[in-house]
């Protein structure tokens, strides 16, 4: 087991890891768009990259039809095993919409012998979810 101040380390070393063998600006949350921002996610069990809906209700289905309407382009072009869950409840019980691609292997932040597969899962994966959403961003937006 790892002290939560070990565990803190080991979470910093591994973003300062990625940034250095990574290096480039994500869009992440600078979407332009309220309440759409892509995440990396990597704890102590799994690492995903996701793209989150978190707006109102009302923006929410807005923006999530949109997505419904390009799955087939995404799923076919970019990311062919990528999850929709228009009702996805994260650890604190809130509630939005995420679309997803979790990586198959069991990986563990706290294992340094995984971080390299993670990274190129990150960087391979979110390049193409990136360029995805630039290719189809004015649909998205308006």
């Amino acid at each position: 087991m790892f002290s939560k101040e070990e565990s803190r380390q080991l979470r910093e070393e591994f973003w300062t890891s990625f940034g250095k063998s990574f290096p480039r600006k994500w869009i992440l949350y600078d979407t332009k768009i309220k309440g759409f921002s892509f995440k990396f996610h990597f704890d102590t069990k799994s690492a995903l990259i996701a793209l989150d809906l978190e707006d109102d209700l009302e923006k929410r289905i807005n923006s999530w039809e949109k997505l419904l309407s390009l799955k087939s382009i995404l799923k076919a072009d970019y990311l062919p095993d990528v999850i929709f869950e228009e009702e996805y409840y994260l650890e604190n019980g809130k509630e939005i919409s995420r679309i997803y691609l979790p990586l198959e292997q069991k990986v563990s932040i706290h294992n340094k012998n995984s971080w390299r597969e993670v990274m190129v899962f990150f960087n391979t994966t979110m390049d193409k979810f990136e360029s995805f959403f630039t290719d189809f961003e004015d649909i998205l937006k308006d």
